[in-house]
């Protein structure tokens, strides 16, 4: 039996938790039932009306929409061409700044400078820099010449989601090298020093003691980077509209689309699911590799 102390310190801490609590189910929780309800629904603009039950008719239209499997295979590339560069960029940033050399401080807060911009002004000045008059085209032409024809970065479907994938690393690569360099100073210097004697230096010692000591950190920044770039939306959504010819139309793109161009609320609610589902997939392959180390 719990004590009227015990009792009392519960009810404290439910008391204290309660307005979060209250927030999450408004904000997250609630709209997210709501959408479950609505993707077996036919719903329209008009909230007096009653949702009329059409059971599984949304998925099977998902099932058979050729152009959602289009922005799955683009939300995957987008994956694939964003999580590698970002894991190996932000442990080699976090290795490269994690020494006592004067001015080290100023590094670490330039790298970590363009987090602290907003991706609407990000992806605003990158569009700018890829426009045919713009300072990468510029640059180009003053180094190759009166030959050199301007590049169509963001009208040409092979190179648009390349150059929309760049925003999102040059975003993020700085918050992924804290927590990479958070792990890096809890490994005691001792374990290099130790590997030194045994013969193991340079970038040696980092596959010798770093990366097996930081393998919680590397299944994190994998996971949630993952996650983000399933989830991105801003850098497609204002710098090239899912074009040219859908070439960077993802899925939270292609939820929007469907939701606010097409006003096909049911069927928008139904490619959430997928993506509910698909980040769901992604957070369960962080917890079968975690373990009491893990860092969540």
């Amino acid at each position: 039996m719990k004590s009227e102390g015990d009792r009392r310190r519960t009810l404290t801490a439910w008391s204290f938790l309660s307005p979060a609590l209250i927030l999450l189910a408004l904000s997250v929780l609630i709209p997210a039932a709501m959408a479950l309800v609505m993707s077996f629904t036919q719903t329209g603009l008009d909230v007096s009306e009653p949702l009329r039950f059409i059971g599984f008719a949304n998925l099977r239209r998902l099932a058979a929409d050729p152009m959602f499997y289009k922005v799955l295979g683009t939300t995957l590339l987008y994956l694939i061409g964003v999580v590698p560069p970002i894991v190996l960029g932000a442990l080699s940033l976090a290795v490269l700044v994690n020494r006592a050399i004067p001015g080290i401080h100023v590094i670490r807060a330039a790298l970590y400078t363009p987090v602290l911009v907003s991706i609407v002004v990000a992806a605003i000045a990158f569009r700018w820099l890829y426009a045919e008059n713009g300072l990468i085209n510029g640059w180009l032409g003053a180094l190759i010449g009166s030959g050199f024809l301007p590049i169509d970065f963001l009208s040409n479907p092979v190179l648009a989601l390349p150059s929309v994938m760049l925003v999102t690393l040059w975003k993020g690569l700085g918050y992924y090298m804290v927590i990479f360099l958070g792990g890096l100073q809890g490994i005691p210097g001792e374990l290099y020093e130790a590997a030194e004697l045994d013969g193991s230096e340079g970038w040696r010692k980092h596959l010798d003691i770093t990366l097996p000591l930081l393998r919680p950190y590397l299944t994190l920044v994998a996971v949630i980077s993952a996650i983000a770039a399933t989830k991105v939306f801003e850098e497609v959504f204002l710098m090239t509209q899912g074009g040219p010819a859908d070439s960077t139309r993802t899925l939270v793109y292609y939820v929007y689309d469907q939701a606010f161009a097409e006003l096909e609320i049911s069927y928008a609610c139904t490619v959430g699911l997928a993506l509910f589902l698909i980040v769901l997939l992604l957070t369960a392959v962080r917890l079968a590799f975690s373990d009491e180390r893990s860092l969540i």
